[in-house]
């Protein structure tokens, strides 16, 4: 694996005549950070950009255990890779399809490319005020009405945890002869278990942006493009990357990339199986909540516009209790020394994932159960 190389290569006696600048030496630098272990595209540890040795056998390690044809590690997160994605699967002038509420990279890149988004609006889940999945029908109208519509870009799924059918938008958008991109940046540990729903790579998308990150145990900026059928077009994907990703890639980076992947291919069953647990307890734990409410956690009902919903996401929502989602955020964060995710008026999110721990679950539903007794 490349960490064991990285590794090797630190204690050889190797002297450093090349980059980076550090010299592999961190008297004059802080202590603790593996300055050793930070190498440049010296020999015998392959080019991210032309992989044919060591990195190509990360890329086709990370394809097989999601199944995809071809899979490129990325160092500069999602970000780049919806950027590549975009420019490949188009032509300057054309239309893309989009959700109104995505990440900031994809209107980047229909501006970067000269291209023009139509965007079609979710519509509202009641109780909670999070986004619905994304309707069908109005996707299969708006590609209808739009014969100049060259790529649909669906984010699945959400920030919030709310999963679309991307097996049913396919099918749509392949009968038009329309590549399909879902921007499955939360979605990397889906697929692995019954517990979770499946990953976008099995339901038909063309192309599958995920960030390890963000859901894995991965470095931050850690991801991988997937392109997962022929209508993925690999050399020029190839080269938008090149043009937008960084010349100098991090080791550590490609490193902890290769590392995760091993680690989910070795050990996903033992894993996911602790992890489902430790979500199941948590769910159990928090079924005296009466104003406050978890999304299809303790005792709150279905969502009849989540065509499935990532039950690792814990949104925690606080529309009907006498607080804002800031309000909660500054009690969990002061009282109880637990830090969210993001703030939202009426929510806030906790991510979860396998590597957290029985006692940070606990403490989640204890500090819930306790703010709303008394609330």
């Amino acid at each position: 694996m490349l960490y064991r190389k990285l590794k090797e290569h630190s204690s050889s006696g190797m002297y450093p005549m090349h980059m980076p600048g550090h010299k592999q030496n961190a008297e004059h630098l802080i202590p603790g950070l593996p300055y050793d272990l930070d190498l440049t595209e010296i020999h015998g540890f392959d080019d991210l950009h032309n992989p044919n040795g060591v990195l190509l056998e990360t890329s086709k390690m990370a394809a097989d255990l999601y199944g995809s044809k071809y899979a490129f590690p990325l160092v500069n997160g999602s970000t780049v890779g919806i950027l590549a994605a975009i420019g490949a699967h188009t032509t300057r002038g054309d239309k893309i399809l989009v959700t109104r509420k995505n990440h900031w990279s994809i209107e980047n890149a229909a501006a970067l490319f000269g291209l023009t988004p139509i965007f079609i609006e979710p519509t509202i889940d009641e109780m909670s005020g999070i986004d619905n999945s994304v309707d069908l029908g109005t996707i299969g109208t708006t590609v209808e009405n739009n014969p100049e519509i060259k790529l649909v870009v669906v984010t699945s799924p959400s920030y919030e945890g709310v999963l679309s059918d991307i097996e049913s938008i396919a099918d749509i958008v392949h009968r038009h002869n329309i590549p399909l991109l879902v921007d499955s940046a939360h979605g990397a540990h889906l697929g692995f278990s019954q517990g979770f729903p499946d990953s976008a790579v099995h339901a038909g998308a063309d192309m599958v942006v995920m960030s390890l990150h963000k859901t894995l145990p991965a470095l931050t900026q850690c991801s991988v493009l997937h392109l997962c059928s022929e209508r993925g077009k690999h050399d020029e994907t190839k080269r938008l990357l090149y043009t937008l990703q960084t010349s100098s890639p991090s080791y550590l980076l490609m490193s902890s990339i290769d590392s995760c992947i091993r680690l989910i291919a070795k050990d996903k069953d033992q894993l996911f199986r602790e992890y489902e647990q430790n979500l199941n307890r948590f769910s159990n734990n928090i079924k005296s909540l009466r104003t406050l409410f978890v999304l299809c956690n303790g005792n709150d009902i279905s969502h009849c516009g989540f065509y499935d919903f990532d039950p690792g996401k814990l949104v925690i929502v606080t529309k009907n209790a006498a607080m804002s989602g800031n309000d909660l955020a500054q009690i969990l964060r002061v009282e109880y020394k637990i830090e969210i995710e993001r703030v939202c008026d009426n929510h806030v999110i906790a991510m979860t994932s396998i590597c957290d721990t029985p006692e940070g679950f606990s403490r989640l539903a204890s500090a819930l159960v306790a703010i709303d007794s008394i609330i």
